[in-house]
């Protein structure tokens, strides 16, 4: 079974829950496998690096961490509020995302 994600890469998203609550970013990384979603500047965590090879980085390095996609909405760029996905019919045929609460296409 294909597990399904509201958000696509690029989309700029309000994060409804959780430590950053209320904060927007643009979705970096999506995977849709776990559910979850990589959110620019957001949910930072700290992770101790090894060096692979000599030259690299060590040490303790700040790094964006998963959210699950359950607790991200979109942000529509017409109204400027967090939104659900609706889904309407094109005059060609498309299928194509759009706000639930304006009607723009996202």
């Amino acid at each position: 079974m294909r597990n399904k994600v509201h958000v696509k890469t690029g989309d700029e998203v309000m994060i409804i829950s959780g430590k950053d609550k209320g904060k927007t970013g643009k979705v970096i990384a999506v995977s849709p496998e776990e559910g979850k979603v990589i959110v620019e500047k957001r949910n930072m965590v700290t992770k101790h690096v090894k060096p692979k090879k000599a030259g690299d980085p060590s040490g303790i390095v700040k790094a964006e961490g998963a959210i699950y996609a359950c607790k991200v909405q979109i942000v529509c760029p017409k109204c400027k509020k967090q939104t659900r996905v609706a889904h309407d019919v094109s005059k060609d045929g498309k299928k194509i995302r759009t706000c639930a609460k304006c009607g723009a296409e996202l």
